[in-house]
């Protein structure tokens, strides 16, 4: 993988609020090595190491889109889920930004059933299953790269992606564990200009790959 150098600015990160972490006493010790300091009783997250795990994810999603690679984004929080649909739609990746039905991917046979239906028969699109699945109408295959925004209220992913060794990349806040995922960035999963500043430039350099695919 080459290393390359994006657009990531400092004064935009702080803008964001993407380093502000929880109340220290949610902590989970493995991201000490991730936070800078404490202020008011919350973690702060060390910018620097955003930028350099950010950079590195880039990286990867640039590289994985010039070679064809499919993605998944996931955000079923309330503070997620119109973000992730709005943004995933303009760059034309899957999504799930509702509950996850368990074994959608493990199970992927009956899944594909399931999307089959929902591309040809309109009379059942109602029905909430096949809302779930509305993001991922289209996906033919499991994708290659999952990025998931809610590591703690989505783990059940995590352990169908390291059952298929599907690489994942997550938000990861002061209350995650960094080492349940492929690649991770630390930051601040809560808030929606962080959400939004990190998935807008991850989706972007997709979308910048994938034009590189194109022309081959």
């Amino acid at each position: 993988m080459i290393k390359r150098y994006w657009n990531i600015y400092l004064n935009n990160l702080i803008k964001s609020g993407i380093f502000f972490g929880h109340i220290i006493n949610k902590c989970n010790k493995k991201m000490h090595p991730f936070i800078y300091a404490k202020h008011k009783g919350i973690h702060i997250i060390n910018i620097t190491l955003t930028i350099r795990f950010l950079t590195e994810a880039c990286n990867l999603v640039f590289d994985a889109a010039s070679n064809g690679n499919t993605f998944l984004f996931v955000g079923t929080s309330t503070r997620s889920s119109d973000l992730v649909k709005i943004i995933a739609n303009k760059y034309r990746c899957h999504y799930v930004n509702k509950k996850w039905l368990r074994g959608i991917l493990t199970n992927w046979s009956t899944t594909e059933k399931f999307l089959y239906k929902l591309r040809n028969f309109k009379s059942i699109k109602k029905k909430s299953i096949f809302n779930n699945l509305h993001g991922i109408k289209y996906m033919t295959k499991l994708p290659d790269i999952i990025i998931l925004i809610d590591q703690k209220k989505d783990l059940n992913i995590l352990k169908e992606c390291f059952l298929l060794k599907i690489t994942t990349i997550c938000l990861i806040d002061t209350n995650c564990d960094p080492y349940i995922t492929d690649f991770f960035i630390p930051s601040n999963n809560d808030a929606i200009y962080s959400i939004k500043f990190i998935i807008l430039k991850l989706a972007s350099y997709i979308c910048e790959g994938r034009s590189l695919y194109n022309k081959i």
